[in-house]
């Protein structure tokens, strides 16, 4: 017999909506089966209630988590299968209204909780719309359309009571302030077309079931996309015609068009142990669909140094990765502009908090410790589309090497002599260079090529020294991903100009000059070019 724990944002004593409800007429069918239900707030629950009731063999629910504290939210995450969602809206998208896009297609950098969902056992959707939606947005393979909300015996019997009552040719109108019900836009359009129509404000459930079965029509324009929608149910339930739009997901099933008045009563009643039944079923059965859409085997290290206030819109932009990684570690070098800042804030898993400025090369020793097949490595000033991770992987199946958001192929013997490749020009198919910067995508082993020897400089040219040090060692080539201009999801930077150019860039640093900067540079590339390094434009070394 299994065991839950029930979480959502508000429960029915304190919110009376459509997800409440549902929760509660849920809650009280696993009650009246014997399964024991604890109920959490998403406010008050915490670290030390999910490793109690984990211990206990207890499977958690979550429902409605607006309020949900982050770290609660890493929790359930880090911690696949443990948890199902039952979905009411679409909490996977920054507005939670789908509708605005074409087909219901988010573009990715509006996709948010990606992770969350894609480790849940069960992802529950309340329509077979509503599942279509997630299934085309996510891309995960944990979806069960339930296809019914829940009413309780005594609602449904209030119902049958009034499904026979004289109706009065008018509109009913449900009056809301919720801005997404769009009550003033279905007056509105009453008004432009003199229809008759009654506004039914908030009321007890019999009193309100009993209004609503004296008119005719039931009248809905909603904003949004609605997951399911009772109302419209109720409505017909009680034998009234709907007039509303295609943003309702009970049109979408297909019994809604067969059954109407105490037909569809019966099957509203037949469906409370066929949904109660999907859901317990699911929750107990032993295969985890949720290994499918689990992390991919990558450590992500960030960089914190004289920027960390973009360290959250980073963390984001990762942490929704359409290839999410296992962990995201922080290196932080010591500098004055980050000593006051909290860490203790970010959604990472690990910090290495240093009280000494080890530069360019310190992350990628921190690296040397992860133990995934792949380290993905971005500088301070650099935000990936959602899809570059993705975008490496698939790479990697046709071009094995060091990736890289940036590229840089060498022109002769001085560095700066040289094109670029990535974000800054928009490559449309995979493009060998020499070296790359601002975000790195390799394997974990091959960081043993940038340790064999020691660098040119601890103070700059970690990139070049990676290049030409795997190149000569381990003939591993480098490569820019695709950069398709329309398409800036698959690229490894998205803001580098906007976050890339300012005064706390080291090349153009009023402590460091631009001569030395680059002088330091280009003597990295004469010392690989000496090596032997084979570069894309074969270049000999300067004999001098």
């Amino acid at each position: 017999m299994i065991k839950v724990v029930y979480i959502s944002d508000f429960f029915v004593d304190k919110v009376s909506g459509g997800a409440e409800i549902y929760d509660d007429n849920l809650i009280n069918l696993f009650t009246q089966d014997g399964i024991k239900v604890v109920k959490f707030v998403t406010t008050e629950f915490n670290e030390k209630h999910f490793n109690l009731y984990k211990k206990m063999g207890f499977h958690f629910i979550i429902s409605n988590f607006i309020h949900m504290p982050v770290s609660v939210l890493r929790i359930f995450r880090d911690n696949p299968g443990s948890y199902s969602i039952m979905e009411h809206d679409h909490k996977y998208i920054r507005s939670r209204d789908p509708s605005k896009f074409k087909d219901f297609i988010v573009p990715s950098e509006y996709i948010v909780n990606r992770t969350l969902y894609a480790n849940a056992k069960n992802i529950f959707a309340q329509s077979k719309l509503h599942a279509e939606v997630i299934q085309k947005n996510l891309k995960i393979n944990n979806i069960i359309n339930l296809g019914m909300s829940l009413w309780s015996e005594q609602q449904l019997q209030i119902i049958l009571e009034n499904c026979d009552n004289d109706k009065k040719n008018d509109m009913a109108i449900l009056q809301s302030s919720n801005p997404t019900k769009n009550t003033q836009a279905a007056i509105k359009y009453c008004e432009s077309k003199n229809l008759s129509y009654t506004l039914i404000p908030s009321m007890q459930y019999k009193d309100y079931i009993s209004e609503l079965s004296k008119h005719k029509t039931y009248f809905y324009l909603p904003k949004v996309l609605e997951t399911f929608n009772r109302v419209i149910v109720e409505a017909r339930m009680l034998g009234c015609e709907i007039s509303t739009t295609k943003l309702n997901g009970c049109l979408s099933e297909d019994w809604f068009p067969q059954k109407k008045g105490k037909s569809l009563i019966e099957f509203a009643t037949e469906q409370r142990q066929v949904v109660y039944q999907k859901i317990v079923s699911a929750i107990q059965r032993n295969k985890e669909p949720h290994k499918d859409n689990k992390q991919s085997d990558i450590t992500v290290i960030l960089n914190a140094y004289r920027r960390p206030y973009n360290l959250k819109m980073q963390i984001q932009a990762i942490r929704e990765q359409s290839v999410p990684p296992k962990e995201i570690w922080l290196w932080i070098n010591q500098h004055e502009d980050n000593e006051h800042f909290d860490f203790s804030e970010l959604d990472v898993d690990k910090i290495f908090h240093n009280n000494h400025n080890w530069k360019f090369y310190g992350r990628f020793a921190g690296a040397l410790l992860a133990d995934t097949e792949y380290v993905a490595i971005y500088d301070d000033d650099t935000v990936p589309g959602s899809r570059w991770h993705e975008n490496c992987v698939n790479t990697m199946s046709t071009h094995e090497g060091i990736l890289g958001s940036a590229g840089i192929i060498l022109k002769s013997d001085r560095y700066i002599n040289h094109d670029r490749c990535g974000w800054p020009t928009k490559n449309s198919e995979v493009t060998e260079v020499d070296l790359v910067g601002h975000a790195w995508f390799f394997k974990r082993d091959w960081l043993r090529y940038l340790w064999q020897e020691k660098p040119v400089t601890w103070d700059n040219g970690e990139d070049i020294q990676f290049g030409f040090m795997a190149k000569i060692y381990g003939n591993i080539p480098t490569y820019c991903p695709p950069h398709p201009i329309d398409q800036p999801e698959l690229h490894g930077s998205i803001l580098g100009n906007e976050l890339g150019i300012d005064s706390k860039a080291t090349s153009t640093n009023s402590s460091i000059s631009h001569q030395q900067f680059f002088s330091e540079r280009d003597e990295c590339v004469r010392k690989g070019l000496q090596k032997g390094w084979k570069t894309v434009n074969n270049i000999k070394a300067d004999k001098k």
